[in-house]
């Protein structure tokens, strides 16, 4: 089952304020006047004093529950990194920071965007809804901008035809939940303006099985899309499968990992913590 957590702020937000504005505009009155009513007894006049609890519950939650719907809407959103793709730049267990309003503003719960800001640059990592099912959030490096010819050849991207420079690293010594991708080769890519590393295994072919929206030579990414790929070239399930990002989907871009925790280690990796992402 799905928690869509941002319509459950919404909504909570919603009958939160809701309950504490009915109560301050028309009930809290009317028991401050039966309270200084000449005619009404102790015992009456006590009661009437008395906020109703939900009353209570809705005016001390209602500032909260706004702030973080504020914060997590249009300013910082956490995530965690539950799998392999974006090896070596993000590991299993890393809990990121993702800038909200990079990409525009948009309105919670219908996504739709009311103030341009941005738009996503080669390089730039970013959270996205998955096409295929928007309920599920996805996290990948932009290869690709509106009207770039993308290919992938030999394990080499290539952008309006130019092939994007990759500088040999050796032997990946992964660990925790990334130990099996222990010996694939790690490089320096240099993406446009962008130098990140990724993981290349040669054991495996350019594309797997499903994979095949480059398999036949270069794309042309359409207007108002993105071309995203996982820096784990070929552990991810990414625009080679599934095709583009449309602007829609789009939900901020990551920016530092304030956490980490991976399970199969059982410790926080501490000197991640803090750590900016690129």
């Amino acid at each position: 089952m799905h928690l869509d957590f941002p319509t459950i702020l919404t909504l909570a937000c919603l009958i939160t304020g809701v309950i504490w504005g009915i109560d301050a505009w028309l009930l809290a009155p009317k028991r401050q006047q039966l309270a200084q009513s000449a005619d009404a007894d102790e015992v009456v006049r006590a009661k009437a004093t008395r906020e109703p609890v939900i009353v209570e519950y809705a005016r001390a939650f209602f500032p909260v529950i706004l702030i973080v719907l504020l914060l997590r809407s249009f300013l910082v959103e956490p995530f965690r990194i539950p799998s392999g793709s974006m090896m070596p730049t993000l590991l299993v267990g890393d809990f990121i920071m993702v800038n909200k309003f990079t990409y525009g503003i948009r309105l919670p719960v219908i996504n739709r965007k009311v103030i341009d800001l941005g738009a996503p640059e080669r390089g730039d990592i970013a959270v996205f809804r998955f096409p295929l099912d928007p309920t599920t959030d996805y996290i990948k490096r932009v290869v690709g901008v509106p009207g770039d010819r993308i290919g992938y050849y030999r394990k080499v991207l290539y952008v309006n035809g130019q092939p994007q420079k990759l500088d040999d690293k050796g032997v990946y010594e992964g660990y925790g939940s990334g130990i099996r991708m222990s010996g694939a080769r790690i490089a320096s890519e240099q993406l446009g303006d962008v130098r990140h590393d990724v993981l290349i295994d040669l054991r495996r072919p350019d594309f797997n099985p499903g994979c095949n929206v480059l398999a036949e030579g270069e794309f042309t990414v359409p207007e108002g899309h993105y071309f995203a790929m996982g820096d784990n070239r070929d552990n991810s399930n990414d625009s080679r499968c599934w095709g583009t990002v449309p602007d829609e989907n789009l939900v901020g871009k990551a920016f530092l990992i304030w956490f980490n925790w991976d399970s199969a280690l059982g410790i926080p990796e501490w000197d991640r913590i803090g750590s900016s992402v690129e």
